[in-house]
């Protein structure tokens, strides 16, 4: 049988999304198999994998309690090597994670909370039709709860959050992918010391760029605090990022306050910066694409960069006067490169931007948009909508692989600009993963008697355990040019196809959306 579809369902069998994605992962490298997909059976879930074309008879069948194995494959043979190898693999991490000893693990939070007593943390990680009354539980527990599932209703999250803002408890989320409490990573997260600088975020990469580059210009942090994309909603009204600000203000080890987001609603903006204004600690704000006087206005640092967020931030520690990131970096890159490759074609003019990190994402598109480039582009391809029946793509290179050639394809690109998140929970090799696409498009475009660049940045730290200088060795022996930080590498892109504009947001820029 020519291409085929077949489905593995696990009765009662729960597994964190992140697991998921990973095994994924790996049974997609199964020869003669084109996708796979690990998901809980929820309804939606299940709409989802219906929508892809990975639902067979067999996982339309399975409930909400049960794991779906998807796969597309060539062949019956294929499907089978494929659906065994899934198999395999889930019985190899539940042995892994099985408690030692005759004692079971817990599978309610309340046994969880009876059996670890000193605990004050609960991570939920369910299909979010159930994450709420999961973290309602927690809550009354007196938890504080990170939920890193998605998919979880508005009117929910506010109702969490506002017991938890009665109980003095944290809601960090829902569709919280980032978070380090002291000193513990929880989901997406990089290996950074411990220090003065605390973090508060409505972005996961945002808070994992902060961080990283606070480690590698010396500094560190003491708490780096996810909320969750929507906390910011007026309808949520900024509940936990106020809560975390106020946190960290009673912290000790905390000398300095970033808070980082796109741009609040005016409301919740007001009353964000006003709690900010009452921590008696400096506040370094960067809320992307926002307006920097309205910070100012609140007695806060405005930062138009992760970059510059980063550095002023370390200034403030040190004693120093608070200096916007250099550009410096920038020319001398763009004019290392340009004796090196083949020139541009006379259509060469777009800059491509293919990214894994959303906040990275929006970030490089506000700079691209500053610096006079109106036909540029910017994909953020962990969106909901390239992720569905596939792996978050800081997991799994495919589809960016796909898109990379694809974009070497078209006579107008020049640039190509991609980030690279390095930390627990992503790719054990992204630089791997990427040099082949990298190295093909290039050899493509060659062909065609045209120049192509490749611009990136590697978010990570030396701590990383996919090892920073290795996975930046790695790419610049293919032919990428590496800037320190997203913020540069955005400016590099943009200074290679000829826009020589500094980025620094002179004027507020909003985007829909």
């Amino acid at each position: 049988m020519a291409g085929m579809t077949r489905c593995l369902v696990r009765r009662d069998t729960y597994r964190d999304s992140v697991e998921l994605m990973r095994v994924a992962a790996l049974v997609e490298k199964v020869r003669g198999v084109s996708r796979a997909a690990l998901m809980m059976a929820t309804p939606a879930n299940r709409e989802l994998l219906s929508g892809a074309g990975l639902l067979d008879a067999m996982g339309a069948a399975a409930g909400p309690n049960d794991l779906v194995v998807a796969v597309a494959a060539a062949d019956r043979a294929a499907a089978e090597r494929a659906l065994a190898e899934a198999a395999r693999l889930l019985d190899e991490q539940a042995a892994l994670s099985a408690p030692s000893g005759d004692t079971p693990a817990p599978r309610s939070i309340a046994e969880a909370a009876s059996e670890f007593a000193h605990a004050n943390l609960a991570i939920i990680s369910t299909p979010g039709a159930y994450a709420t009354a999961e973290a309602l539980k927690a809550l009354k527990r007196g938890l504080h709860v990170f939920i890193f599932s998605d998919n979880v209703a508005v009117a929910d999250e506010v109702e969490l959050k506002r017991l938890a803002a009665k109980k003095k408890l944290l809601v960090m989320g829902p569709d919280c992918g980032t978070a380090i409490l002291d000193g513990v990573p929880l989901g997406f997260a990089n290996a950074v010391r411990r220090g003065p600088i605390g973090l508060v975020g409505a972005s996961g990469t945002g808070l994992q760029e902060i961080s990283c580059l606070v480690d590698r210009l010396g500094e560190g942090c003491s708490q780096v605090i996810g909320v969750g994309g929507h906390d910011l909603d007026e309808r949520v009204g900024g509940l936990m990022m106020q809560a975390g600000i106020e946190r960290l203000a009673a912290d000790p080890g905390t000398r300095v306050i970033v808070l980082v987001s796109k741009p609040p609603a005016p409301a919740v903006a007001r009353r964000v910066l006003d709690v900010a204004r009452k921590s008696g600690k400096p506040v370094v704000v960067t809320f992307l694409g926002g307006d920097p006087a309205v910070i100012r206005g609140a007695g806060a640092i405005p930062a138009a960069t992760l970059e510059d967020a980063a550095r002023a931030a370390v200034a403030i520690v040190r004693g120093k006067r608070v200096a916007a990131a250099p550009l410096a970096d920038v020319p001398k890159l763009a004019a290392a490169w340009r004796p090196k490759a083949r020139r541009f074609g006379k259509g060469q003019s777009l800059v491509r931007g293919l990214y894994s990190g959303g906040t990275l994402c929006q970030e490089a598109a506000l700079i691209l948009e500053e610096a006079g480039g109106q036909k540029h582009t910017t994909v953020d391809l962990g969106d909901d909508e390239f992720t569905v029946g596939r792996p978050h793509p800081m997991i799994d290179f495919r589809l960016r692989n796909e898109r990379i050639l694809a974009a070497a394809g078209d006579p107008a690109t020049a640039v190509i600009l991609l980030d690279v998140v390095l930390g627990y929970g992503a790719h054990p090799d992204p630089a791997g993963a990427l040099v082949p696409a990298i190295e093909g498009a290039i050899k493509a475009a060659a062909k065609g008697k045209r120049g192509l660049a490749f611009v990136a940045s590697v978010c990570g730290t030396p701590a990383d355990p996919q090892g920073l200088e290795r996975q930046e060795t790695r790419l610049a022996a293919a032919g990428v040019l590496l800037a320190p930080s997203n913020a540069q590498a955005a400016r590099l892109a943009a200074s290679l196809v000829g826009h020589r504009r500094p980025a620094r947001h002179r004027r507020p820029v909003q985007k829909k959306g």
